[in-house]
């Protein structure tokens, strides 16, 4: 296919170079919300720090074998790739390699020729190449092998059903809501399923937590087709980035567990402070997930330090119009992207309370609200803990109760 306004022009992302169409201004060092989408073949730039993270967990599950036994193939598959910058990102700047079956695919012929041109023109140069196996009904896929990635072109339903996957990624415009049971089924015994959602006024109220709960509405959904399934979730990674929410979950077979899978539903009461209840009351917000949003291990190790390992520009990825202050604000953007993660992880991986800092002022009835640091600081004293998380408002979790963060507030600004 003749590539129009080949070859644009070249932007880095992560360690991958990522060739822009000419309508597409260059993007700005990390980027805040919805882009404006200028044409076909766009790249979202604030989606950057959801493709860095996925980087991050798939190398994770490679070196601490959490998905599948040592040297066994991981089949990962990006259903609506687009630009294709997540699956090339996974082929240049995940280790273990050998491991990795990775199969791109979207229903826009040209925006896969387009990814392809791309990857064929910054090749890895490991000589890695497999071939599609046939697949459930013993046909052999029509996608094409170049360079570590089988490119197909087709709709994301059929290659989900017609092919088992232990990862499978869902980042469509909107919801992904019409994705997600096909994706279920397509997704071996044990796998990973990532999603993004878009569609956040859907999800999102005007309460401060409506964030967490467009999180946790999601994970609700997906618990509830899993389930259907005879499978059950467990959330790896779930938040709001930006402008929409981004899931890891791991989802597993098991029909006894599965079947419990209501244990983990219920709603938000919006007293002060807010508590979760299995029927609704008052002002209230769900059905949704109430339980753990954060794998403690695994968000754990999602640290500023294996950021820059895994995904920081070298010498001799950057581009050649690139200065010392485009490589300073890469470097920023990766350590923006896991920045709270790591220290929420504990917090989050169980029974938490989440806390508005812009709301401790008027509930704890003082003037101006102590630095987060003191106040954390005065509520380890206490024995208990607290971290900020990783949201769009200054936002921080903690095991201590509502009572007691107003305490340590009073104190400090005595």
């Amino acid at each position: 296919m003749d590539l129009e306004g080949w070859p644009g022009h070249i932007w880095l992302e992560g360690r991958t170079k990522v060739h822009l169409r000419d309508h597409q201004p260059r993007p700005t060092h990390m980027p805040r919300g919805p882009a404006t989408k200028t044409g076909d073949g766009f790249l979202n730039p604030a989606m950057a720090p959801a493709r860095t993270r996925s980087v991050m967990l798939l190398a994770d599950a490679i070196e601490h074998g959490w998905l599948v036994d040592e040297g066994k193939t991981i089949r990962i598959l990006d259903a609506l790739c687009a630009t294709a910058v997540r699956p090339r990102r996974w082929r240049r700047e995940v280790p273990g390699q050998e491991v990795l079956k990775i199969t791109a695919n979207d229903l826009d012929e040209e925006s896969v020729a387009w990814a392809r041109k791309s990857h064929r023109t910054h090749p890895i140069g490991d000589g890695y190449i497999w071939q599609e196996e046939p697949c459930r009904f013993g046909q052999r896929s029509e996608g094409i092998s170049e360079d570590g990635i089988n490119w197909v072109v087709g709709d994301a339903r059929k290659i989900m059903v017609t092919n088992p996957y232990q990862w499978i990624d869902l980042d469509p415009f909107g919801s992904p809501v019409d994705f997600l049971d096909s994706a279920i089924q397509s997704l071996s015994r044990v796998g990973v399923l990532d999603v993004t959602a878009t569609d956040t006024a859907a999800l999102c109220g005007s309460a401060k937590t409506s964030h967490d709960d467009a999180v946790r509405i999601l994970l609700g959904t997906i618990a509830r087709v899993a389930a259907m399934h005879d499978r059950y979730i467990r959330p790896l990674i779930a938040l709001f980035d930006g402008h929409h929410v981004r899931l890891s979950v791991l989802v597993s077979r098991k029909k006894e567990i599965a079947s419990k899978w209501s244990d983990n539903i219920g709603y938000r009461i919006r007293s002060k402070p807010y508590h979760f209840s299995k029927i609704p009351e008052g002002n209230f917000s769900g059905p949704m997930w109430t339980g753990p949003i954060f794998d403690t291990q695994i968000a754990g190790r999602m640290t500023v330090e294996k950021a820059i390992e895994l995904c920081a520009g070298r010498p001799e990825d950057l581009p050649d119009d690139w200065s010392e202050h485009d490589i300073e604000h890469s470097k920023r953007e990766l350590e923006r992207t896991v920045r709270h993660i790591s220290q929420s992880a504990q917090l989050l991986g169980g029974d938490h309370l989440l806390v508005g800092t812009d709301d401790l002022g008027i509930a704890a009835k003082v003037g101006q609200i102590p630095k987060m640091k003191l106040i954390f600081s005065q509520l380890e004293k206490a024995g208990f803990k607290a971290a900020q998380c990783q949201m769009p408002e200054p936002m921080f979790a903690t095991d201590a109760s509502w009572e007691d963060v107003l305490g340590v507030v009073r104190h400090l600004a005595e």
